[in-house]
């Protein structure tokens, strides 16, 4: 895909959905020629790590074929991305862009980058985070205390709910581990204006991001994560790249474009 980061001069679709999100792929570097010039036994020079692969797509509100984009570069690299699948599924400069993901800062920070903001963070992923904290404020009825929250947020009412936390909250000395309701405090006092889901589905917009992480197994994970595959960095980048220019429907014009050359 040609990296497009120019927004048309064109009014364009009057909004796109636009969702990120990462995953771990396994990479394996490997040392072909030691330091004295000798072949290297590239089984013992071997060594394995996991590499964030960064997952964008978007597409016209209504619209049920996203256009893709995955890197293994930096959070720059991966909104550029982000820009490139929203221009080419329509966006203008009149066109609204509504960004949703999970709580990761590169995320919100590529959305702030590159679109202005209008972002929301996943609302299952701040549940996760709601539903740990009831479990410490009611132990005796943690369900009711976590549905009462979920509605507030639901609602907007993101301080309210922080206000309702805060009498539960652990000493600042406890650990993360221990201290669940003080960690959904900071999770949610840390990004604000990130959480207005009421204005979302007033709209009809997305408040969750399962549409860009369910992609990451037929993209990446089916071709990347097999059992017992260490990845060289490059070819793991070439191999997301054809993945995702098939996910794009441009399979067919990269062949022919091969073949001219």
């Amino acid at each position: 895909m040609i990296l497009q980061t120019v927004i048309p001069e064109v009014p364009g679709a009057e909004r796109i959905i636009a969702e990120a999100d990462g995953t771990m792929i396994p990479i394996a570097d490997i040392t072909d020629v030691t330091a004295d010039g000798e072949t290297a036994d590239r089984r013992k020079t071997r060594k394995c790590r996991w590499k964030e692969a960064r997952l964008t797509l978007a597409h016209p509100e209504g619209s049920m074929h996203p256009v893709f984009g995955c890197t293994l570069g930096s959070p720059d690299d991966t909104g550029d991305q982000s820009l490139c699948c929203a221009i080419r599924s329509g966006m203008g400069r009149v066109t609204a862009v509504h960004c949703v993901g999970d709580g990761a800062t590169w995320i919100a920070g590529q959305a702030e980058r590159v679109f202005g903001g209008g972002f929301l963070i996943d609302f299952y992923h701040l549940c996760d985070y709601l539903s740990t904290a009831s479990k410490a404020c009611a132990p005796d009825d943690h369900k009711a205390f976590f549905k009462k929250l979920k509605q507030l947020m639901k609602e907007s009412q993101a301080s309210a709910v922080t206000e309702l936390l805060k009498p539960f909250a652990e000493p600042a000395l406890a650990p993360d581990e221990k201290a669940p309701v003080r960690c959904c405090i900071r999770y949610m006092t840390d990004r604000p204006g990130q959480f207005d889901y009421r204005g979302a589905s007033e709209k009809g917009l997305p408040i969750g991001s399962g549409e860009v992480e369910s992609s990451h197994r037929y993209i990446i994970q089916d071709r990347l994560k097999i059992a017992g595959a260490w990845w060289k960095e490059d070819n793991a980048q070439n191999m997301i790249s054809l993945r995702t220019l098939r996910a794009d429907g441009d399979w067919e014009d990269y062949q022919e474009n091969n073949k001219a050359a």
